[in-house]
């Protein structure tokens, strides 16, 4: 037998023991799956643009990107869903052609009985005491004064006469998705405006410019992050991520092998949804559409991120339908979108979430926005994103275990007599090795079928370069249990 050191020299005359310890047959597979929330930062907050920064509670975020703006407000979203694992954040400032949304809150009238006025901005309720006989001046000084008291709203607010004027915080397009409404729980949650006073609220609006997000990106280099909240769902956002992600140069390149996946939310009706979603077509990209709810897009995509996280890094084959979306406050019963709408945008590139009798929002289809090949033809491989997280997980695991116990081995042929301590591999030990660890693999839920799998398996030398290996790599990735028929096809008796 010739064994193969590492570090003990075969010219070693110094007696008596000598011990070198080699822990390659003795790792397991292990990854660290971070998240990484993009968002505005505010000029008061103390991080810098475009500079990822590792974030361990909503307090710091406040600190880091100041309070009320984009990223602080995500922060906050994502741990009321996933208060464990590690988020990083990557601030971005706002363009500088950027202007601020805008919007109004106009009171008429005298209040003739006492009671409470229930603001809602971005889905935080914001609620004042008001005396018979407060004047719409009156309660709207009170109004704006109690908002200036919230510093983690998105909006700063000024009040002229019986006028609330409300600013966005942050300059761009996301200030316009900044819902403002009166009485969300309505009279059955004891929200209704006082008798005698008017008032009627002036969307947010006008903002413009989304920010450029190329030195962010450039910034995070090589650094891994498996989910990834984005805010920004303009065409010229997405497609600074299509590159950040794709197979070419991006991070599923073969280049790269980083992989990770893009979440994000957009508000809309049906067919602006639907218009939206069969503009793209990106398997790295996942985009849940809503109307009608009081909470922010940039919200809904941190806590669905949350959500798939806290799952997939338990199981990433595993579906995401049913989790919950904490903190994200339900549409309007008659915002809802109906089955067969929903059926129609998750045909059109967009995930969709379902409404409980409680109204928690829960996820239904985390689908992706990819749905053609390159021939525009319909190609659902790419459909799930547990489809690509299972993926990334296999992949990662043999490149575990290949670089692990193999990093230093010798290449022969099959049928080389060596000595069976030599660090030396065959094409048919590599292909025991994989089929070893795709039975594991098996056992652990993530792919099925290994009798085909082991048919289909190809491990041989490259013709040309005899220091590579070529693996044709079949896995059956498992699947999900999405859709359960029945056809009820009852009698009213058996006959005998």
């Amino acid at each position: 037998m010739a064994v193969s050191f590492n570090q003990i020299p075969a010219n070693l005359r110094l007696p008596l023991f000598h011990a070198e310890v080699d822990g390659s047959q003795a790792s397991y597979f292990v990854a660290d799956q971070r998240a990484l929330l993009i968002g505005q930062r505010l000029a008061a907050g103390t991080a810098a643009a475009d500079v990822p920064v590792l974030v361990s509670s909503p307090d710091q975020a406040v600190t880091l990107f100041g309070g009320g703006s984009v990223l602080a407000r995500m922060v906050a979203a994502y741990r009321r869903n996933d208060d464990f694992g590690a988020v990083w954040c990557l601030p971005v400032a706002d363009a500088g052609a950027a202007a601020a949304a805008t919007g109004t809150v106009v009171l008429t009238g005298t209040a003739t009985a006492a009671g409470a006025l229930s603001l809602y901005i971005a889905g935080q309720r914001v609620q004042i005491a008001v005396a018979s006989g407060n004047t719409a001046a009156v309660v709207a000084t009170a109004l704006a004064a109690a908002i200036a008291a919230t510093p983690d709203l998105p909006v700063t607010a000024n009040a002229t006469t019986a006028t609330v004027t409300l600013t966005a915080k942050n300059k761009g397009l996301l200030g316009n998705d900044i819902d403002v409404r009166l009485n969300y729980l309505g009279a059955l949650g004891g929200e209704a405006t006082p008798a005698g006073l008017t008032v009627t609220v002036t969307a947010m609006a006008n903002g413009a410019a989304a920010p450029s997000l190329a030195a962010g990106i450039a910034a995070l280099g090589d650094e891994p992050f498996d989910f990834i909240a984005c805010p920004y769902t303009d065409t010229a956002s997405l497609d600074a991520l299509k590159g950040f992600m794709d197979d070419q140069t991006g991070r599923w390149a073969w280049s790269r092998q980083l992989y990770g996946h893009v979440f994000a939310a957009r508000r809309g009706t049906v067919a602006e949804l639907s218009t939206f979603g069969n503009a793209r077509n990106d398997p790295h990209v996942t985009v849940l559409g809503y109307a009608g709810s009081p909470s922010p897009s940039w919200e809904w995509a941190a806590a669905l991120t949350a959500q798939a996280a806290k799952s997939l890094r338990i199981d990433p084959a595993r579906p995401l339908q049913t989790l919950p979306l904490v903190g994200i406050l339900a549409p309007t019963v008659s915002a809802r979108f109906t089955m067969s709408e929903r059926q129609i945008l998750l045909f059109d590139g967009v995930a969709t979430f379902s409404t409980g009798t409680d109204g928690t929002v829960r996820i239904e289809r985390a689908i992706t926005t990819y749905q053609v090949n390159a021939y525009g033809q319909p190609d659902p491989s790419f459909l799930d994103v547990e489809t690509l997280f299972t993926l990334a997980t296999v992949l990662r695991r043999l490149r575990s275990v290949i670089t692990t116990k193999y990093a230093r081995h010798k290449l022969a042929n099959d049928g080389t007599t060596f000595g069976a301590g030599q660090a030396i591999v065959t094409p048919k030990i590599i292909k025991a090795e994989l089929i070893a660890q795709y039975s594991e693999m098996e056992t652990l839920g993530l792919v099925e079928n290994l009798a085909a799998f082991k048919a289909n398996l190809v491990v041989e030398r490259d013709p040309t370069d005899p220091n590579r290996l070529n693996v044709l790599y079949p896995p059956d990735l498992v699947n999900q249990l999405r859709v359960f028929a029945v056809l009820a096809q009852f009698r009213l008796q058996y006959a005998a």
